[in-house]
């Protein structure tokens, strides 16, 4: 949800504006032009979603065909570990640390003087250090999927998975009516929940889709899904073609480029870093990055922010506009090692499995950027804020937490009061 300063109505402090890539900013008197507070443009949350009806059926059939042994158990485990899950620990951090392990069992055993055996010592204290690293050090390993972990993977976070990226597509639309995108590119696509995500927000819009995913039986689930779980079947979706590499020509590029839940999976900052180049290439108009709403995966999201923003800005020719981003400052949750993430929530509706819940509730960070060639006329002067946390309803009274386009993250109090009912209702409806 989007936040704009004003105190022209109401003596309102602030007062949510739509911000569309078609449209400059409208009159704030006729902003909402009759329409109910829910309708309000800068709301973007959805309520609970569902799979595609035949997503759905096609993915309970493959479950329900693989008859895996303890289903709900592997689903609980793996759900853990890709939640809990790290970033590799690089090389550099890995040897400053040993060296400061090393300095510091010197300095130790120095202080307990007499004679020193300075070999034997030395091989003591790198035994020491080898030991001290292998016990603390976050063993990172690459994801490799065969046919029966795919399906539990699918099992555990089909559902989810497409509840974070419909949510976040869904930002594009609702705030870029005019966007219809032909052409789409999915790295690290998976079981290829970005194809119906964006299907589901465009439709027949899109003319070409490709999936690309460097695991063979994660394409063969994810086209299984397409076509029912019927090899005979033509697929729900048209024109998909899955690859295992992307494409060569720097000069092919795609209205709509995503990668969800992918960087995580490289095992090193410099891959992450050229994925982020490369996929900024590939993209003619919008770029959508999504991870898990932990720690890691904003710290991720914001890896690819700063090293796109850093690099690319610098050139006259070419602007990122950070689409859902209040600014273009240093995150400020990540100076805070005991703040939350940024990250939202969407709930949805699971699969039909045992132990399953009703409803449960996918939290996700994501990052959109836009490809501009100026800076938009309409934002220059408009100071733009965003919720970063659900609003919290209380007695006559309610809590905003936000980060403003100073870079700083504020905590607002509103009430009917001192804000007005309009604005009051606003914020409480949302």
């Amino acid at each position: 949800t989007l936040i704009q300063r004003s105190v022209k109505q109401h003596h309102l402090n602030l007062l949510f504006q739509a911000k569309s890539a078609a449209t400059h900013p409208q009159p704030q008197a006729d902003f909402l032009k009759g329409e109910p507070h829910r309708k309000h443009p800068g709301v973007t949350n959805l309520k609970t979603l569902r799979l595609p009806e035949e997503l759905h059926v096609a993915a309970q059939s493959i479950i329900h065909r693989a008859q895996v042994n303890q289903l709900p158990e592997h689903i609980r485990k793996l759900t853990n570990f890709l939640w809990s899950r790290k970033r590799a620990v690089e090389d550099l951090t890995l040897r400053q640390k040993a060296v400061s392990l090393e300095k510091e069992l010197w300095e130790k055993a120095m202080q307990k003087g007499g004679d020193i055996d300075e070999q034997a010592m030395e091989d003591r204290i790198r035994r020491k250090v080898l030991s001290e690293l292998r016990r603390t050090t976050y063993h990172w390993a690459p994801m490799k999927y065969d046919e029966e972990l795919g399906v539990v993977y699918m099992a555990a976070r089909l559902a989810g998975g497409y509840a974070a990226v419909r949510r976040a597509l869904n930002e594009i639309k609702k705030r870029d009516p005019s966007f219809a995108p032909h052409t789409l590119l999915d790295f690290g696509s998976g079981l290829g929940t970005v194809v119906w995500a964006s299907h589901a927000c465009w439709g027949d819009s899109l003319k070409e889709m490709v999936c690309v995913d460097s695991s063979g039986p994660m394409n063969i689930l994810a086209e299984r899904l397409l076509k029912g779980d019927d090899e005979r079947a033509e697929p729900c979706i048209k024109q998909v073609y899955f690859r295992q590499f992307l494409p060569v020509s720097p000069k092919v590029q795609f209205d709509l480029v995503t990668a969800a839940f992918t960087l995580s999976e490289l095992p090193n900052v410099k891959d992450r870093e050229e994925a982020a180049f490369t996929l900024w290439r590939k993209t003619s108009s919008y770029l959508v990055l999504v991870e898990n709403g932990t720690k890691e995966g904003h710290q991720i999201l914001m890896e690819a922010r700063d090293t796109l923003l850093k690099f690319y800005c610098t050139s006259l020719y070419l602007f990122i506009h950070l689409f859902q981003c209040s600014h273009e400052l240093v995150c400020p949750k990540l100076a805070h090692e005991l703040v939350t993430p940024c990250n939202f929530q969407q709930q949805y509706q699971p699969l039909s499995l045992p132990r399953h819940n009703d409803r449960q509730i996918e939290k996700f960070s994501y990052l959109i950027l836009r490809r501009t060639e100026a800076v938009e006329e309409g934002t220059k002067g408009v100071e733009w804020a965003r919720l970063i946390a659900p609003v919290l309803r209380r007695t006559r009274h309610v809590h905003c937490r936000m980060c403003c386009p100073d870079g700083q993250l504020q905590h607002m109090v509103v009430t009917a009061r001192k804000h007005s009912r309009i604005g009051y209702h606003r914020i409480f409806r949302i």
